[in-house]
């Protein structure tokens, strides 16, 4: 097989060998959400079977003989002369080019918001977390303890008494 048919079921297996259902299923929750994810599975396969099987193979060669024995040589020559006839363009593609710059330029600015994120993701555990040993400590600390580890406040508390002002 060659030409389009032959690029769309190319791009079709590679796409499908490139996808982790496994690792998305994972990260579903719901029951809801894993049937859907379960009929596009079901959908995606059965598409790429069909493009697999249908449009990978070659069309049957026609057999001109048999229609001239039961129709008659003259319409059957007329049919065959048209049926070679017709060419079938080529498929050229005009839109890759324009939008891979575009694509390629998202993809960077993913990868940067994707690090940003994990950064952000990182600060907020760590700020949960002390969030969290201050929630268990706070019933039995002292304020010494407390601006220990808050000596911006600490400071302020001592500027405030020392400048006399006491919040009134």
């Amino acid at each position: 097989m060659s030409g389009p048919g032959k690029k769309v079921v190319d791009v079709a297996f590679k796409a499908s060998k490139n996808i982790d259902w496994e690792g998305i299923a994972k990260l579903l929750v719901s029951d809801e959400a894993r049937k859907e994810f379960a009929t596009l599975r079901r959908t995606f396969d059965e598409v790429n079977s069909t493009l697999q099987t249908k449009f990978s193979q070659e069309p049957e060669p026609i057999d001109w003989e048999y229609y001239r024995k039961g129709i008659g040589s003259r319409l059957v020559d007329m049919y065959k002369e048209a049926y070679e006839s017709v060419e079938i363009p080529k498929f050229v593609d005009t839109v890759t080019p324009q939008y891979k710059p575009k694509f390629d330029a998202l993809l960077v600015e993913l990868k940067e918001a994707e690090e940003k994120s994990l950064k952000e993701s990182e600060r907020l555990e760590k700020e949960i977390a002390q969030v969290q040993e201050l929630k268990q400590k706070i019933s039995t600390m002292t304020a010494d303890e407390y601006f220990e580890k808050h000596p911006e406040l600490k400071k302020k508390f001592d500027d405030e008494i020392r400048n006399d002002y006491w919040g009134y």
